[in-house]
């Protein structure tokens, strides 16, 4: 769900982390590699979740236009899983076997956080796929040319940060009472994602050495993490806020 300000801190981030080399060069280290597929198999898995979700969401739209509006938008997603499906393949990685490890705590996330109706729907689509597009682009900026691109292109809004905007923003004009409930559904939101992503890093080492910097490339340190974690807090504030809720 890439804005306006995701795309200057993008151009900040690349600006303080110069290149590596491309993915020729930096998958000759298999540690490096396997962190990598680790990292597209994660986000493969979920452009294929964000697919399923906003096709069913849509069900729960109120009119015809913004049935078709997320089914438009749930095409772009898939479009987006058959980039990573299809570089993982290209790459000699089984796509499959390379999605299996993350299906589970992506599935139960997604099982944690059931929208009600539809305004817990858009702002769970706003936020927290927001709060993994975060935490995509942070690592990409550390990555080999080639990835990091793919990364960053499959983060690209799909339109589903506007559309969220302004629908929350009409139902809480239409019910003012829902602004607290949807203000509690952000901020639990945001602890689930973050809880999910601990796990998931925590039980892949390759990854986890990727983020405090174990690869022999420019990754993070343990500082860095906690730094990337402040950005993300505070990038889900303002999205908060442009919703019209409290974070």
């Amino acid at each position: 769900m890439e804005t306006p300000q995701d795309r200057t801190d993008d151009l900040r981030a690349n600006e303080a982390h110069p290149s590596i080399g491309d993915w020729a060069t930096c998958a000759a280290d298999p540690q490096y590699r396997a962190a990598v597929l680790d990292l597209l198999g994660a986000l493969a898995y979920g452009e294929l979740s964000a697919f399923e979700r906003l096709a069913e969401d849509a069900k729960l739209a109120p009119t015809l236009e913004d049935k078709a509006a997320l089914a438009g938008m749930a095409a772009a997603e898939f479009h987006h899983y058959r980039q990573l499906h299809d570089r993982l393949d290209e790459v000699g990685a089984d796509p499959t076997e390379a999605m299996q490890p993350f299906a589970e705590p992506l599935d139960s996330f997604h099982r944690m956080t059931a929208p009600a109706d539809w305004p817990e729907g858009l702002v769970k689509a706003y936020v927290g796929d927001s709060i993994a597009s975060d935490f995509y682009r942070e690592v990409a900026v550390r990555l080999d040319d080639d990835t990091r691109d793919l990364v960053l292109r499959v983060m690209a809004d799909t339109g589903h940060a506007e559309f969220a905007v302004e629908k929350v923003r009409e139902a809480i004009a239409a019910d003012p009472r829902i602004g607290g409930r949807l203000a509690l559904w952000g901020r639990r939101l945001m602890g689930e994602a973050l809880s999910q992503a601990q796990r998931v890093v925590a039980e892949r080492d390759a990854l986890s050495n990727l983020l405090i910097g174990g690869v022999e490339v420019r990754g993070f340190d343990l500082v860095e993490v906690g730094k990337m974690f402040n950005r993300i807090t505070e990038a889900h504030t303002r999205r908060m806020a442009a919703l019209g809720l409290a974070s």
